[in-house]
């Protein structure tokens, strides 16, 4: 299944990738040197940049590559050039940015260092003629939050709830797509029902994403996350409560989760419902793998609900096949254009049943 994703994948993006040797047993071809630079989550986020990272260390795997790729955490956004700079000047056939905040950053490097090859995650409005260099990719987040949403909408009526949770790191445009679509999965299982909203303003600040998710428990059982290493502290507020006594639910996203979520001795069971899966991994192997063949090409590349660039994971311990085949159906009513998911959230000024008022705010 991986293998086939990363096929499709590859020729969604018009990159001629042909078969190419590692350097481990058997193979003559030299190893390509890429440097990651995480945005604030820092590397072991367990979520952004930790699957980003995953997806080059995957490709030097494959290769059988000896030595493991190099990465520069970033402590705070000034750090962005700097890090960056630092792969560049040591001429790094790849320099790989994990997160939407570095469009200025890697605007400033693509003027600087014109022949240096980047690929940026959750960047793709960046102006491609004039940026050759980059590869910026994107997704449609709201398509995969559309059948998370579902999923949560179901779970809050099997246990006779009518309200739903969700946290966000920031408000950039990827953010607001994941929770429209999160919106809009909700209420095509029930229009009626209410989405709770809160923003962090962070994507590193672990205890503030516990205290928004404590708040957000009181009022339902089922929180979906998009905030990076914020989704830690949600994640801990419901293995709190769900010891406690009060069975509470987290939707993961970016990778899946599940095993993170464990919280019995025996590791056989999680707080994790499903994930939001942002095939960052795939994008970042793919960028590499076209370095290693020679046919790197900037641009702007999207990955999608119809090429496995988003969607639930392989397995999902948590859900029953009739909730399995009700997503599976309302996906396949996306992909046949039956149903068409905004990107961008509904406020409470149309729908009374969201707390999202446009303007975000940490609380």
């Amino acid at each position: 299944m991986k293998k086939l994703l990363k096929v499709a994948l590859a020729a969604m993006m018009s990159v001629g990738l042909v078969a190419c040797t590692g350097n481990g047993e058997g193979g003559d071809t030299d190893q390509i040197s890429v440097g990651f630079v995480t945005d604030t989550g820092g590397i072991n986020d367990k979520s952004f940049n930790q699957t980003s990272y995953k997806g080059i260390q995957d490709f030097y795997d494959e290769m059988g590559y000896t030595e493991a790729p190099k990465y520069i955490e970033s402590k705070a956004d000034a750090d962005y050039v700097p890090n960056l700079s630092t792969f560049a000047d040591e001429e790094a056939d790849l320099i790989v940015a994990a997160g939407y905040k570095f469009d200025t950053a890697i605007q400033t490097m693509a003027e600087t260092y014109p022949n240096q090859k980047m690929l940026v995650i959750d960047v793709n409005w960046l102006d491609a003629d004039k940026y050759t260099n980059v590869m910026q990719v994107g997704f449609t987040e709201h398509e995969g939050s559309f059948l998370v949403g579902v999923v949560a909408a179901l779970k809050a009526q099997e246990l006779g709830e009518d309200t739903v949770g969700y946290i966000t790191g920031g408000d950039s445009a990827s953010m607001l797509r994941f929770y429209a679509g999160y919106q809009a999965g909700v209420w095509a299982v029930d229009p009626n029902m209410k989405v709770l909203f809160d923003n962090a303003n962070s994507f590193d600040n672990i205890a503030l994403g516990k205290t928004l998710a404590e708040k957000q428990f009181a009022e339902c059982s089922v929180i979906f996350h998009a905030a990076g290493g914020v989704g830690n502290g949600v994640i801990e507020a419901a293995k709190e409560a769900t010891l406690a006594g009060n069975q509470k639910w987290v939707i993961g996203v970016d990778s899946d989760q599940y095993e993170q979520g464990f919280y019995d001795d025996d590791k056989t069971q999680s707080v994790i419902l499903t994930s939001m899966m942002k095939r960052v991994d795939t994008a970042a192997y793919d960028a590499c793998k076209a370095v290693a063949d020679g046919t790197f090409k900037g641009g702007i590349y999207t990955y999608s609900l119809a090429n496995n660039g988003v969607g639930l994971p392989d397995e999902n311990p948590n859900l029953s096949e009739e909730v399995l085949k009700t997503v599976e159906e309302y996906k396949q009513k996306v992909l046949d254009g039956e149903i068409t998911v905004s990107d961008t959230p509904v406020t409470n000024a149309d729908n009374p049943n969201t707390s999202f008022t446009g303007a975000t705010s940490q609380e």
